[in-house]
């Protein structure tokens, strides 16, 4: 019996040649075995398929993996080549994912191992993928941030002024990025930054100043002195930011007081009014004043060159001029009563006149008729 049989040991026998490896021709085409062969039912032997997997994961199985018998085929495996390329294809995709696209109004901020190390202008840029990061930063465009309530909101943004008053202020602060790296790694939070330097620097620059020129007429210089002194604060700071303006918004007193701070500036309106009013009265009266300086002036010398006419006739016929002068002192001091002509001959006695024949004639009233010795009339 072939179990007893020493020289064929095993139930089926001996096993065959070379642990299975036979005929190749018989390996793969799955033709007869040996007397010892394995057949279709057989299980596979473990050391070979051991052997095989060590040397597909070693990457020095070249071809297909060899089997013993009919059926022992696992099937293809990748070669070593197509492996190399497919690593090679990985590598180059991931190099190539660290390239940086930086646009027209952007920089590129690298950092390595979270350290800033080197930026990038607007092109092309490289940085490691993994080992280091990029950032894009954009630089050009004006950011705006609001400091107190927008015109005609309900919040208020209450600051002393120099002269001891309150005013409720409110403005936009415009700025820009000008440096990345210190924009990112300098300061923690940019808006926040910005907005309490806005602000510190509005009320140094408003504590400085009364309150009528802040709310009226120096509101561009205001502007220009904040603006000047938040760029010197972010210098300090190495923020790597540009204060491109400031403008205010807003400026007023606080609510609650609205209604007495306009009775306030209507009676400051109406005392400017009233002191323009007197002033060009004033101006109105001096001119008349000079005027008339000039006309008595001119009257003053008028007389005088008359005056020196008259010397000169009185000097040359002095009785003659007497007489004249006397004539027409009385023509002006007669001109406007009655009039009373007197004969002084034969007069022994002074004659005593009314008062009421020097007053004005009136029309309405008939004139008296007095009459004197010597024939007066």
């Amino acid at each position: 019996m072939p179990w007893n049989d020493n020289v064929n040991p095993g139930p089926w026998g001996s096993p065959p040649p070379n642990g299975g490896k036979g005929n190749p021709e018989n390996r793969q085409t799955g033709g007869p075995r040996g007397p010892g062969g394995r057949g279709p039912g057989t299980p596979p032997d473990l050391n070979d398929l051991q052997r095989r997997l060590v040397e597909w994961l070693r990457g020095m199985n070249n071809g297909a993996g060899g089997g013993g018998g009919s059926g022992g085929g696992t099937g293809g495996l990748p070669s070593r080549r197509i492996l190399t390329l497919g690593a090679g294809a990985l590598a180059a995709l991931f190099f190539a994912s660290g390239f940086i696209v930086v646009g027209a109004r952007q920089e590129a901020v690298v950092t390595t191992f979270g350290a800033w190390t080197r930026s990038y202008n607007p092109g092309i840029g490289y940085h490691l993928p993994i080992i280091e990061r990029a950032e894009k930063v954009d630089i050009t465009t004006i950011r705006e941030t609001q400091i107190g309530g927008a015109p005609g909101a309900e919040v208020e943004n209450l600051m002393l002024t120099g002269d001891e008053n309150i005013v409720d202020l409110s403005f936009t602060v415009q700025w820009r990025v000008a440096n990345p790296g210190r924009y990112l790694f300098n300061i923690d939070d940019p808006e926040k930054t910005i907005e309490a330097v806005a602000e510190s620097a509005m009320r140094e620059i408003v504590g400085r100043k009364a309150l009528d020129p802040i709310i009226s007429r120096d509101r561009g210089q205001i502007q220009i002195e904040v603006q000047t002194l938040m760029q010197e604060i972010l210098d300090s700071y190495q923020a790597g930011i540009i204060i491109e303006g400031v403008q205010i918004s807003d400026a007023g007193p606080p609510k609650e007081v609205v209604g007495a701070f306009r009775d306030v500036n209507n009676a400051s309106q109406n005392a400017e009014s009233f002191q323009n009013e007197a002033r060009g009265k004033a101006a109105e009266i001096r001119q008349q004043a000079i005027g008339y300086r000039a006309q008595v002036v001119r009257e003053a010398a008028g007389e005088a060159a008359r005056f020196n006419q008259v010397y000169e006739q009185y000097r040359l016929a002095p009785g003659v001029t007497r007489d004249r002068l006397y004539i027409e002192t009385m023509e002006r001091v007669l001109a406007a009563s009655n009039k009373v002509i007197i004969d002084g001959k034969g007069v022994t006695a002074p004659i005593v006149l009314s008062p009421d024949l020097f007053k004005p004639r009136v029309a309405t009233t008939a004139q008296p008729q007095v009459r004197s010795q010597g024939g007066a009339q």
